[in-house]
């Protein structure tokens, strides 16, 4: 599976492109204006068509991804230490719940920073089908929403968090089942995912040209305040990056027992790799070597790290919530802070599902569900897909000091590791 995935994902076009796309649709767009309502016209469509072939995937994608990933984490004896194994998850699920709750503390307050003007509102709003905003629901609705009545009419509805919410308890309820009828049940659902990674996989070859239209209309409408939009969405993500970052430094030294100059000191030389490689594993020796130096055992770190950069990335949950808020903030819809708090776990079991993905398949799958739970219209995620790749350095470099930080938590400099009976 993780060879095919790897596979696919090479033939995806690389982030420059999408980027080059982006940039050139913003310049057409501007520059032919709203007046040429024709080529308007066509680019939506070209664009709306390539949208339409990835929303396809969403729900029985999520579904799949969700039913399998708890059923696996239900029964699974992979870990190599036992004192290890329980704390570890206990501190990579605390850590995603805090950079989700970070996010939903100082993103809105960062987006109203920068309130944009009724005109971008309305331009970008242009590109959505929905001519409204839809109404923020009631704390008793968005309660009573939770639960599946109907999941195939949750389905058709594009209802996503009911959804979640049944593959949640389903996968639950497989992991306590025999072993071999969990598996015959859970082998249609791993197919299924398969399949749907295979078709966005195919969808993404053609990013380039869906961006490129998806831009075009953008620039025409919403003219350069989009662009300035998409400035201040960069700058943010950097923010979030930075405070987790700081984060990372505050948790080692109160649950780890580390000075914060030695931490720093420690692992400025992964920090160093991560933002030139903008690659969590490229940067695996150097987070071993971190932890060596801050007095972490040789054995937990060889254990911890692989297991962190493979499972763990703190960023994503934040990443998920400022993807979906964006998205609102964007096209003037309102977000409560009840489907906030409702997001939160949807970006964090989004994480946890879509491990051994290709990146980009990766950023699809674990926004769309949170952007759906805020009420956030997903029409425009594939432009801020297209600069993502700008603040991922950032990203990297906070995802390699939670993995050290998370390290010298769940095996404290000092602490060896002794073998239990």
């Amino acid at each position: 599976m993780i060879a095919r995935l790897q596979r696919l994902s090479r033939r995806i076009p690389g982030p420059g492109w999408m980027m080059i796309a982006l940039v050139l649709g913003f310049m057409a767009g501007t520059a032919i204006g709203a007046g040429r309502t024709e080529a308007i016209a066509a680019a939506r469509l070209v664009g709306g068509v390539w949208l339409d072939a990835l929303r396809m995937t969403i729900v029985p994608l999520v579904f799949a991804l969700v039913v399998t990933g708890v059923a696996d984490l239900a029964t699974s004896e992979d870990h190599a230490d036992r004192r290890i194994g329980r704390r570890l998850p206990l501190v990579l699920v605390a850590m995603l719940f805090m950079a989700g709750i970070v996010a939903a503390l100082i993103v809105p307050p960062l987006l109203a920073l920068f309130p944009l003007s009724p005109d971008v509102v309305a331009g970008l709003r242009a590109n959505i089908p929905t001519a409204a905003p839809p109404p923020a629901p009631t704390a008793a609705e968005a309660i009573a929403a939770l639960m599946p009545i109907n999941v195939v009419a949750s389905a058709a509805a594009g209802a996503i968090v009911p959804i979640v919410v049944f593959a949640l308890i389903l996968g639950l309820a497989l992991g306590r089942i025999d072993r071999p009828r969990a598996a015959a049940t859970l082998a249609p659902f791993r197919g299924l995912a398969d399949a749907m990674v295979v078709i966005v996989t195919w969808v993404l070859r053609a990013a380039p040209i869906g961006i490129f239209a998806l831009a075009l209309t953008i620039g025409a409408t919403a003219g350069a305040g989009a662009a300035l939009a998409l400035g201040h969405y960069i700058m943010i993500q950097v923010a979030v990056a930075l405070v987790l970052t700081a984060i990372s430094y505050l948790l080692v030294r109160g649950f780890g027992g580390v000075p914060i100059w030695r931490f720093a000191r420690a692992i400025a030389p992964a920090q160093a790799v991560a933002a030139g490689t903008q690659s969590s594993i490229a940067t695996l020796p150097a987070m071993l070597a971190s932890a060596a130096r801050i007095g972490v055992a040789e054995r937990d770190a060889a254990v911890i790290l692989p297991l962190t950069v493979a499972v763990f990335k703190v960023t994503a949950p934040s990443g998920s919530l400022l993807f979906g808020l964006a998205l609102a903030w964007m096209t003037g819809v309102e977000v409560s802070p009840l489907q906030l708090a409702v997001a939160i776990p949807i970006a964090v079991l989004s994480t946890l599902t879509i491990l051994g993905m290709p990146g980009v398949v990766s950023f699809f799958a674990a926004a769309t569900p949170t952007a759906m739970a805020l009420g956030a219209p997903i029409e425009l995620l594939p432009i801020l897909l297209a600069v993502d790749t700008i603040p991922d350095m950032f990203r990297t470099t906070a995802n390699v000091t939670a993995d050290v930080a998370v390290t010298a938590i769940v095996a404290p400099p000092g602490e060896a590791t002794a073998p239990e009976s």
